[in-house]
């Protein structure tokens, strides 16, 4: 049911045309004067007669005295708008600023210190934080009282020391109502200096003018309704006091915080269609609200009969607005609606025309403590509904699907019904087994993923002043197996890091900390470092019982997981990764570590997805018949692009949490393979990556030193170098303008199509001579990498070797020619294992990312079918480390586990078709 009209306002409107009429012009409606934009006065008429405001982009005016000289003070498009807004507001004064949070900054900036604030214990989560900053620096009394109950501030009022009382109604984001006319009236009688700030982002000037019910002060987030589409941060300020307009025009035009010529444009043309989308938008609320308190859960939606606030909200509004809460008894229940509704987008923002859900305790107001949530009534387990302008049935269609796959309401007498939380439990335990049965590739399957490491060719170390370095993926690999667990547990194994296992309770982990990152989004470019610290102080075993190396992935894991896995579906598994890779040698062990663990967190939550297949028979299958997937230049089916970047997103917020602050060059070598050139920004060489297309693939040997690096401590000392060079301070700039020259030759001769093979090998031994020769003289190398130069260089062998990676330990390349002798060769290998180093001969510039294909599984045909996708190969529920069977595939967990690193590679190319980038 709608709420009956209010929209007529006593505003000016034009006189009669013509005195001859027999009646005066009825004032103007709402929807009206929205749409209709006059000029504040004579003197704003645009010379050209345009009909939309101009844009006045423009910092300073010419002339003097005139009404504008600089834009901070004041400019005709903010004029524009703020005229516009006082109409529509009921409202003598308006100031437009750049955001909702920036428009309570400028008016708290009235109080002093040793004032006192009453305000409202259901306040949006950023009003708080202020209000705590005010409490704790600027020595302002914070009175957090329940504002629904007009009475209760009575106890607070202090003649002389009350300064401002703080309101919002609707609440955000119980949405109970606060009876602004009331509590006016009571705070005048006893405060008459007080002053009441309302904060109407919710309703908006369309729905509820506090102005007209006693408030002395209305903002708005304007991001939100006002504007409407999310393309722009804005706040508004009303009032109708001229004392107060002058203080707030004063602070803003000495923060200089007023909003911009073109935002303030964009905020104009927003405001001309808020009647219409508001009218959608509440209409379509007042439905969604219905069908769930039908449902049966606790609805908050003042539109609904049960509302306790009903009659105040109809007394002082004009409509219910387009914000709605429920409650679902459960906080993993909410968590994982949240995540299965698609057209409901997951943002902590509301007022935009797509409709918008969020659970508030741990998006916007997270900054809110647990205790002070829970003492303040906010459930945490609340979803907050934003609709939107979208067709109402899609919407309602929508989140009833949610419910359903959720486990949270069934059908019963041709209705759906909310399952009583009593029994919820089981039920989702049902849920889950129907999704497993229907929805094998989450939980019962095997994901076997592979990523290589990276070898820096040339420019190594010189890429952290600059210079541009060029990287190429290694034959030598890290994988990873996931297996499905059914006991709401995950876990990790990592051989290589001193047999590292551990488990952990996935409700015990700390989800009330994670901020979600919905599907198709970007991870923020800063780390979550509220996360970080909880899960190291309340997950990970203690520092000291626990090798670093071990620690660190473990934190890199978790940290991947929860923030892929928040608001959706958080499966069961447990991963072991082993890799042939030299861990902590210089060779990207830890980038490809952080690509499988991303690709297989992603494929199990199902961010990405293969490439389909399409149904065959064995009879018709040709070997090796590719179907209609994309074939690479290797011959092998590809992993799409789009998959290959999101792996590669995520593996590098893997990489930060290890290393803090990497280049980014390792994890993309990873992913993409082949071969790169990356230079750094902050320096005078455009940065960036740029694949070096038609490389060809080549031998190396390299050689593990097996002594530690100290990349920090070698990075500082060519710093000091430059700055000790005092009687030639070019001297170190110079060796790095080199290696760029060899850098830059190096790409040339790699990507030309025209130069021999021989030619080629020719010209990278040159310059794999040269390059080393440079980073000797920047003081990074190390005898042991010495060692192995000099003895790869003599007779029989000599063959040109460098130092790779920030030297100083770690890894030497060396270039092995095409038709180098193999007897000779494993001479080299020999004398370099007598000396204690370790040496791998490789080739370099091969795949990137691979996944064992689930369509290729060289399974039996049956009734003349090949299995559909069963592989990696169906684990047994029950027995996950079971031998195999002659009736089916078994896990290859066990085999996995045990297999010798030797055979590694050649086993894992042997269990079926890998997709490969």
């Amino acid at each position: 049911m709608s709420p009956p009209p209010k929209f007529v306002h006593d505003l000016p409107t034009p006189d009669p045309e013509s005195p001859s009429l027999s009646r005066p012009r009825q004032p103007y409606r709402f929807s009206t004067l929205c749409a209709t934009v006059d000029s504040p006065n004579g003197d704003h008429k645009d010379q050209h007669g345009s009909s939309s405001v101009p844009i006045y982009q423009t910092a300073t005016f010419k002339g003097i005295g005139g009404q504008y000289d600089y834009t901070r003070s004041g400019n005709p498009t903010r004029t524009h708008l703020e005229h516009h807004i006082a109409k529509i507001s009921s409202a003598e004064h308006a100031f437009a600023v750049s955001s909702g949070m920036a428009a309570l900054d400028v008016i708290t900036r009235i109080l002093k210190p040793g004032c006192e604030v009453i305000a409202g214990d259901d306040l949006y989560g950023g009003t708080n934080r202020l209000l705590t900053y005010l409490k704790s620096h600027m020595g302002v009394t914070v009175h957090h009282v329940d504002t629904t109950d007009a009475p209760t501030i009575l106890p607070f009022l202090n003649p002389g020391k009350t300064a401002m009382i703080l309101l919002e109604t609707p609440t955000n984001p119980l949405l109970k109502i606060v009876d602004i006319a009331r509590i006016s009236a009571m705070v005048k009688e006893r405060c008459e200096d007080a002053v009441i700030v309302v904060d109407n982002t919710m309703m908006s000037p369309y729905l509820q003018r506090p102005l007209e019910h006693g408030a002395d002060i209305v903002y708005d987030s304007a991001t939100k309704y006002l504007s409407g589409h999310h393309d722009l941060m804005a706040g508004v300020i009303t009032c109708n006091r001229d004392d107060l307009a002058k203080q707030i025009a004063f602070t803003i035009n000495s923060v200089g915080n007023g909003l911009t010529p073109f935002d303030s444009f964009l905020l104009l043309r927003g405001t001309k269609t808020l009647a219409i989308r508001m009218d959608r938008q509440q209409s379509t609320a007042m439905h969604v609200a219905q069908m769930l308190s039908r449902m049966g859960f606790v609805t908050h939606y003042p539109g609904l009969p049960n509302h306790p606030g009903k009659d105040i909200h109809d007394r002082i509004a004009d409509g219910y607005g387009a914000v709605l809460s429920f409650e679902t008894g459960d906080k993993e229940l909410s968590e994982r609606i949240v995540g299965a509704t698609r057209l409901w987008g997951i943002s902590v923002s509301f007022g935009a025309v797509n409709s918008l859900i969020s659970m508030p305790c741990v998006m916007s107001h997270a900054s809110i403590d647990p205790a002070t949530r829970a003492a303040r009534g906010l459930p945490e387990d609340l979803i907050r509904l934003c609709v939107g302008i979208e067709d109402p049935a899609d919407l309602l269609d929508d989140l009833q699907h949610a419910l359903v796959e959720t486990g949270a309401i069934t059908l019963a007498a041709d209705d759906y019904i909310r399952i009583p939380n009593t029994i919820n439990k089981a039920v989702e335990k049902l849920a889950l087994g129907d999704r497993i049965n229907s929805d094998r590739t989450r939980e019962n399957r095997e994901w076997f993923v592979s990523a290589p490491g990276k070898v820096i060719l040339f420019g190594e170390h010189a890429v952290v002043h600059g210079v541009t370095a060029v990287a190429a993926s290694v034959d030598l690999r890290c994988y990873a197996l996931t297996s499905s667990r059914h006991d709401k547990k995950v876990s990790v194994h990592f051989p290589d890091l001193d047999n590292y296992q551990h488990e952990w309770d996935i409700d015990d982990l700390p989800w009330d900390v994670v901020t979600s990152i919905p599907a198709g989004e970007e991870h923020p470019d800063t780390l979550d470092q509220k996360l970080i610290d909880a899960i190291n102080t309340r997950v990970l075993p203690p520092a000291d019982q626990v090798p670093r190396s071990a620690n660190n992935a473990s934190l890199a894991f978790l940290y991947l997981y929860m923030t892929i896995a928040h608001g959706a579906e958080r499966p069961s598994f447990h991963i072991v990764t082993r890799s042939t890779l030299p861990v902590s040698a210089g060779l990207g062990s830890s980038a490809s570590f952080s690509v499988c663990v991303a690709t297989t967190l992603l494929l199990l939550t199902k961010r990405i997805a293969l490439p389909p297949f399409p149904p065959r028979t064995r009879e018709s299958a040709e070997p090796g018949d590719p179907g209609h997937l994309h074939i690479t230049h290797h011959g092998r089916r590809a992993i799409t692009q789009e998959t290959a970047t999101e792996v590669n997103r995520w593996a590098f917020i893997a990489e930060k949490v290890l290393h803090g602050n990497p280049s980014g060059v390792d994890n993309s070598v990873a992913v993409f393979g082949g071969a790169l050139a990356y230079t750094r920004s902050g320096f005078s060489r455009k940065s960036g990556m740029e694949q070096i297309q038609g490389f060809k693939s080549l031998r190396f040997l390299l050689t593990n030193s097996k002594v530690p690096r100290d990349t920090k401590r070698l990075v500082a000392g060519v710093a000091q170098m430059k700055m000790q060079c005092a009687q030639d301070p070019e001297v170190v700039e110079k060796l790095l303008d080199a290696i760029q020259t060899i850098s830059d030759e190096a790409r040339r001769a790699l990507a030309d199509p025209e130069l021999s093979r021989e030619s080629l090998l020719s010209a990278l031994s040159a310059l794999i001579n040269e390059n080393h020769a440079h980073l000797v003289a920047l003081g990074v190398s190390h005898p042991a990498l010495e060692a192995i130069k000099a003895l790869a260089g003599s007779d029989p062998y000599n063959l040109s070797t460098k130092l790779t990676g920030a030297g100083g330990g770690g890894c030497a390349v060396t270039l092995v020619p095409d038709d180098f002798q193999e007897t000779v060769l494993d001479t080299l290998v020999a004398a370099l294992r007598n000396e204690n180093f370790q040496p791998y001969l490789t080739a370099v510039g091969g795949s990137g990312l691979g996944i064992l294909s689930p369509y290729d599984h060289g399974l039996p045909a049956r009734n003349g079918q090949v299995p559909g996708p069963m592989t990696p190969p169906e684990t047994p529920a029950e027995e996950l480390a079971a031998a195999d069977d002659a009736q089916g595939p078994a896990s290859l967990l066990t085999h996995f586990e045990n297999v010798t690193l030797a055979q590694l590679p050649t086993w894992a190319e042997e269990r079926g078709r890998w997709l490969y980038v």
